[in-house]
């Protein structure tokens, strides 16, 4: 077997990688849950939610371009505040994109499931869920390069339909003024749990730092966080703003898409059945995409330093591609699936949540990380081809932002916080009683 990674990614591979782990259900699905809560202030609060996470990933820049690796901030922190820190950020982030290949594939097995029944409900649900992450599983251990574009493809096609949807829906006179007031109808404090939605819609763009050991030219990581960021803030506040002029906040919710309500009340029923096809099931696929691209690499990478089975570290001889770590990622997502068989809708809730968890955790070590690179390594950071700008501003704004997401996040869910928290003793346990020894 293989031991390295090869560099094919363009800065077009990368900016995809990023704007592709974003747009799925989190867009499609919970923008209606976070409009129900905050009315028409939805709309700031998924900015405020998507300006944080820019913070967050522009503050991640100089690392993702002075220590470019697959495993990301696993190699980041480890070197800038040690291996527990390091394994606890590389392991959470690979463990939230796990979670989200049950989650999303419960997801895109029910919108599949809406076209094409397969056998009871509960039975098609399952196989479609099966069916969409085999297909992509395969997909990625054939090679990066067909795999990232593919994902180029797809986003290509669903920012080009947000932004023209949100054109469109404008230009269709159907936007009614009276529905974006009250602006605020339930108070300042409901823009908390708002912003919380918009964190999970927009979360996943830092996947695309795991392309370290992949991309050609590694000041194209920092340029394409910081692109992603801006496409799909743009993007989707111009689709959002249409979409809540189109229809009063009071008829959204989660259990059915805002945008296909919008797209039917501006252009009728045939195009609200092809918006609710072409991007539910287009924006599943990316995140399917992201899960089993983004969890592989940080597997691979800390396979290779030993703190994780040194099989993870194989590379395919002919596709050059972490075969084994992405099976096992596939393996995993499938069990998640089959666990939320008989209730999807709990499952996918408790899943959504531990995801959001693990990464936030990464996200507070990392930025403490960005913080403790330019103290530690002030030589290098004079060399890098891409320093981040008004520094420490991004850093400081970034952590009270994942202060902010998680307190939104959180409230009254003590019994994620009680996964979560023993899931992180477990990790740190590990890496002391095992892990460390075997890096040693």
């Amino acid at each position: 077997m293989g031991s390295e990674l090869v560099k094919r990614l363009s800065f077009w591979h990368v900016w995809a990688i990023g704007v592709g782990a974003v747009v799925g259900d989190g867009i499609f699905l919970l923008i209606g849950e976070g409009a129900k809560i905050a009315g028409p202030a939805a709309l700031l609060a998924y900015t405020i939610a998507g300006f944080f996470l820019l913070c967050i990933m522009i503050s991640m820049g100089e690392m993702a371009v002075g220590m470019p690796d697959a495993g990301a901030m696993w190699v980041w922190n480890k070197r800038t505040l040690g291996g527990l820190a390091g394994f606890l950020t590389g392991t959470s982030y690979a463990l939230g994109w796990i979670i989200a290949g049950g989650s999303v594939g419960l997801a895109i097995g029910t919108i599949s499931s809406w076209f094409l029944q397969i056998g009871s409900p509960e039975m098609s649900v399952m196989v479609w869920a099966i069916i969409w992450l085999t297909l992509f599983m395969i997909l990625n251990v054939i090679g990066v390069v067909p795999t990232a574009n593919t994902q180029l493809a797809l986003v290509l096609g669903l920012v080009g339909l947000m932004l023209l949807f949100g054109i469109a829906g404008f230009a269709s006179g159907k936007v009614n003024p009276e529905n974006y007031t009250p602006f605020m109808p339930n108070g300042v404090s409901s823009l908390l749990p708002a912003i919380a939605f918009g964190t999970y819609a927009y979360m996943g763009a830092l996947t695309l730092t795991t392309s370290g050991s992949e991309v050609r030219n590694p000041k194209d990581l920092p340029r394409a966080l910081w692109a992603s960021s801006i496409t799909f803030l743009v993007i989707y506040t111009i689709a959002m703003a249409a979409m809540l002029g189109l229809v009063p906040y009071s008829e959204l919710s989660v259990s059915e898409s805002p945008f296909t309500k919008a797209a039917e009340v501006a252009f009728g029923t045939s195009a609200a059945y092809l918006l609710n096809f072409a991007a539910w099931l287009a924006a599943a696929t990316c995140l399917i995409g992201g899960t089993l691209y983004a969890a592989p690499r940080l597997l691979y990478s800390m396979g290779e330093d030993k703190i994780l089975p040194r099989s993870f570290a194989n590379v395919h001889d002919k596709f050059k591609t972490p075969h084994i770590a992405i099976v096992f990622t596939w393996i995993v997502s499938i069990i998640l699936v089959l666990i939320g068989y008989k209730n999807p809708d709990v499952v996918y809730i408790h899943l959504s949540l531990l995801l959001v968890f693990a990464w936030v955790v990464s996200w507070f070590i990392s930025l403490i990380s960005a913080i403790q690179y330019r103290r530690k390594y002030p030589e290098e950071i004079k060399n890098l081809t891409w320093k981040q700008p008004l520094y420490p501003l991004f850093p400081i704004l970034g952590i009270i932002g994942v202060v902010i997401i998680f307190y939104g996040t959180f409230q009254g869910a003590a019994t994620s916080v009680g996964i979560g928290i023993a899931y992180v003793v477990v990790l740190t346990i590990y890496y002391i009683a095992y892990g460390k020894k075997r890096m040693e």
